[in-house]
C-alpha cells in the first residue's frame, strides 16, 4: 500500500475542518508556581509510577543496597538527591545513602571509591519517608562534570513493601545484600531489566539559565533505545544545550496518555503536570510530546478536538507556574499497532492545531525530522525502531536536531 493520492488529500481536507471547529481554550488554573531555585537546577530525573507486577518494585526489599546511575546534564560544584515515596503502601524507611563519580565503562556497578561522600537528610543518614511523599537530602559536596555519571547508592533495612519506581530507565541497576553503600562494584549484581527505584531526581548548584522538561509517553522516555548509551531524544538534545547552561529533565513515561490513568503508565499527563514539571528545580520551559496513546488506545474513537483541549489544559498549567510551553508534533506510527484511519485523522489535526494555532509559544516539528518523505505517514525506514511506532537512536538524534535552541532558551 503507498500512502499517496486522494486518500491523503482527503485526510488533510478532514483535518483542516477539525482544526477550523475547535472550541475556544478554558483556562484552569495552576495549582503551583515555581519556587526561587536558588542556584540550583535539576540536572537529571525521571517520571514516577505505581509498582510493577514484578521484580524489587513489586516484592519490595530488605537489608540490601540498590546502586544506579543518573547521567547529569549539567554538572557543578554540589549536588542533592530526590527520593520519592508517592506510590509506597507503607513509610520507606532509607537506612544509608552514598554519592560517587562513576568509574569504568557504562553498565557496570563501579565507582570512583575515594570520591564517595555519604548522603545525610536533616543531617542525619536514616530519613523515613511518608506514603506519598518525596524528601530531599542535604547538599552534597560532590563536584561532577557536564554530561556525566553519578553513581547513587541507597540503603533499605527493609522489608519495604512495593516502591515507586520508573519502569524503563534505559539504564543498569544493581542490588547486593547488607549496607554496600561505600562499597566497590564487587558485591553488586545487576536487576534484571530497566527500572529505576525510589530515586527520582538529582539537583545540581551550579551556573545555568534554567532546566527545560521534555514531558511525554515512550518516545520521550526512549523507548528502543540502547541501554546504558544515553541516545535518547532527550540525552542528545541535553548535548546540545550544556553550552548555553541548560540542564535537561527527561518526564516521560512508556505508555502515557494525556487522558486516562495507566498503572506501570503513569497518570494521565495531565495530573502528573505539576509533579514532574512545574515542581523541578530551575524549570524555565517545557517540551511537550504527548498523545499518540491515546490515539491508538482509541483506534479511531478519539478526536482531534479531544487532544487539543487537553493540550490546552496543559498549557495554561506552564503559564500560570510562569513557564514557557513548546508543543512537538506527533511522530507518524503508519503500521504500527493499533494503527486507524480515524487516529490518523486525529493526529493530524492535533500537529496542524501545534502549528498554525499559536497557543504554544513555539513547536519542535518531531513528524517532518522523522517521517519517510517518499511515503510520509509513516516513519522512514533508517529511522524506525521496527515497530513503526519509535525511532531508533539515529531517528532520537534527528529529533534532537530538530529543536531550534534559540527558542526552547528564549
Amino acid at each position: 500500500m503507498t500512502l499517496g493520492g486522494g486518500w491523503v488529500q482527503s485526510l488533510f481536507a478532514t483535518v483542516a475542518m477539525v482544526a477550523s471547529t475547535l472550541p475556544g481554550a478554558t483556562g484552569p488554573v495552576a495549582p503551583a508556581r515555581v519556587a526561587p531555585a536558588d542556584g540550583w537546577v535539576a540536572s537529571w530525573g525521571v517520571a514516577v509510577t505505581q509498582a510493577g507486577s514484578s521484580g524489587p518494585s513489586a516484592t519490595g526489599v530488605r537489608n540490601t543496597t540498590i546502586r544506579q546511575v543518573a547521567h547529569l546534564s549539567l554538572g557543578g560544584g554540589m549536588i542533592r538527591l530526590r527520593l520519592s515515596n508517592r506510590f509506597g503502601k507503607q513509610p520507606l524507611v532509607v537506612g544509608a545513602s552514598s554519592v560517587a563519580p562513576r568509574k569504568g565503562g557504562a553498565g557496570t556497578p563501579n565507582l570512583e571509591l575515594l570520591k564517595s561522600v555519604p548522603v545525610t537528610y536533616g543531617g542525619r543518614a536514616t530519613v523515613t519517608i511518608p506514603v506519598g511523599a518525596e524528601t530531599v537530602s542535604d547538599p552534597i559536596d560532590l563536584p561532577i562534570d557536564d554530561d556525566s555519571d553519578v553513581v547513587i547508592s541507597t540503603y533499605f533495612p527493609g522489608p519495604t513493601g512495593p516502591l515507586t519506581q520508573h519502569p524503563a530507565g534505559y539504564a543498569t541497576a544493581f542490588t547486593a545484600a547488607g549496607n554496600q553503600t561505600r562499597a566497590g562494584g564487587a558485591p553488586y549484581r545487576k536487576i534484571p531489566g530497566m527500572a529505576r527505584f525510589v530515586v527520582s531526581g538529582v539537583d545540581v548548584k551550579t551556573r545555568a539559565e534554567g532546566a527545560l522538561v521534555v514531558f511525554g509517553d515512550s518516545i520521550t522516555d526512549g523507548a528502543s533505545s540502547p541501554i546504558d548509551q544515553n541516545l535518547r531524544y532527550p540525552d542528545q538534545l541535553a548535548d546540545r544545550l550544556t553550552q548555553r547552561r541548560y540542564a535537561v529533565v527527561n518526564a516521560g513515561i512508556g505508555g502515557n496518555r494525556l487522558l486516562a490513568n495507566g498503572g506501570v503508565n503513569g497518570e494521565a499527563a495531565i495530573a502528573r503536570f505539576e509533579r514532574d514539571v512545574v515542581r523541578r528545580t530551575g524549570v524555565r520551559a517545557v517540551v511537550i510530546l504527548e498523545g499518540i496513546n491515546d490515539i491508538r488506545a482509541g483506534k479511531g474513537a478519539i478526536s482531534g478536538a479531544q487532544l487539543i483541549n487537553a493540550h490546552r489544559q496543559l498549557i495554561a498549567r506552564a503559564h500560570a507556574a510562569g513557564l514557557k510551553a513548546y508543543g512537538a508534533t506527533l511522530t507518524p506510527y503508519w503500521a504500527a499497532q493499533y494503527y486507524s484511519v480515524g487516529g490518523e485523522v486525529a493526529r493530524q489535526a492535533l500537529n496542524q492545531w501545534i502549528r498554525t494555532s499559536g497557543e504554544y509559544d513555539g513547536y519542535v516539528e518531531f513528524e517532518h525530522a522523522v517521517r519517510d518523505p517518499l511515503q510520509p505517514l509513516r516513519i522512514r525506514p533508517g529511522y524506525d525502531s521496527g515497530d513503526h511506532l519509535h525511532p531508533n537512536a539515529k531517528g532520537f538524534a534527528a529529533m534532537a536536531r530538530a529543536a531550534d535552541l534559540d527558542l526552547l532558551t528564549s
